[in-house]
């Protein structure tokens, strides 16, 4: 099968090999073998390429962390799921493994490409506001990075949750798209400072719960835009610099600092990672939530999709499509 390989770490454009005979994966116990319909491309991609993420494959491995995929064979040929591939086999590749425990029905409403991205994104913002935040109809919810793809996600279900959303991007363009997610207020941080217009937009109080995949600058200013009783999820650090937390400050302002490590779940609490799916299909079916899918490039496009991704030149998620036989032969 055509895959991509990673044979050595470094950035995705350079180190990325599309591979025309890699040998199929075979499914162990309790898994899937799936053809890769839709694959996402997630932040962890980058870092795994790059040798910085907590899970480290043997080399070579293929990326791609998130996937729509068809059932190839057996009893459940032919069904449409989305899940978590299982590494060294990504999703970056026209076949690729799923636990079939931890593999969900793809919602019909939903193409391939918008299934694919249903999972990781909106998952982790689901466990964010719901689980950690726990995050009340009547409060202010400020979303770092709110046009990237787990950030238009947390605008999405903050606003499916009756809240306030305070949107902070990073350029005009991405300032449109979070407007069109349903932000009630989008700052760019690159033309004012976010700290300032979230006092301004809250009266001084301040956001109720932060939804930060960002660290650095992010999670200081959002310290200083914390209301009352705040609580700062902590989810990422995408910009690369990891804050030292001043724990006195929590204490005399009264907020609470949680982290969130999403992949835990599917470990201690599974049955809690099928519960959000089903309310996400369920959102998903009445149009609440539709995850945003900027850009679709074929198999051939991964390697340049995950740089882009890791240079932060993205809004949403990309997807990287699946090819059939026909497609592969030109008919």
């Amino acid at each position: 099968m055509r895959a991509w390989q990673v044979g050595e770490l470094g950035e995705p454009a350079a180190v990325m090999r599309l591979a025309e005979d890699v040998p199929r994966p075979v499914p162990g116990p309790g898994q899937l073998l799936v053809r890769v319909r839709a694959a996402a491309v997630n932040f962890p991609d980058a870092l795994m390429v790059r040798g910085h993420y907590q899970v480290r494959p043997p080399l070579p491995f293929t990326p791609g962390v998130e996937l729509c995929g068809e059932v190839a064979d057996g009893a459940r040929r032919g069904e449409r799921l989305i899940g978590t591939p299982v590494l060294p086999h990504g999703a970056f590749a026209e076949y690729a493994l799923l636990d079939a425990a931890a593999a969900f029905p793809a919602p019909e409403v939903l193409d391939d490409a918008e299934a694919a991205a249903l999972h990781i994104g909106y998952q982790t913002a689901w466990f964010a506001l719901h689980r950690r935040a726990r995050l009340r109809s009547d409060e202010t919810l400020l979303v770092h990075a709110a046009a990237g793809g787990v950030g238009s996600a947390a605008v999405q279900l903050g606003k499916a949750a009756g809240a306030r959303v305070i949107a902070v991007v990073g350029g005009a363009a991405k300032a449109e798209t979070a407007r069109a997610l349903g932000a009630d207020v989008v700052v760019d941080r690159t033309a004012e400072d976010f700290v300032a217009a979230v006092k301004l937009a809250t009266g001084g109080r301040g956001a109720d719960v932060v939804f930060d995949p960002v660290g650095g600058d992010a999670y200081t200013g959002s310290t200083r835009c914390i209301a009352f009783e705040g609580r700062i999820v902590v989810v990422g650090f995408a910009a690369g610099q990891i804050p030292t937390a001043a724990l006195n400050h929590a204490l005399v302002k009264n907020y609470a600092i949680l982290g969130l490590h999403w992949g835990l779940y599917n470990t201690h609490d599974p049955r809690a990672v099928r519960t959000a799916h089903d309310e996400l299909t369920k959102l998903a079916e009445q149009g609440v939530v539709r995850p945003l899918v900027s850009d679709r490039v074929p198999l051939a496009g991964a390697a340049e999709a995950v740089q882009r991704v890791a240079d932060g030149r993205t809004t949403g998620r990309i997807a990287v499509l699946g090819e059939r036989l026909g497609e592969r032969l030109g008919e």
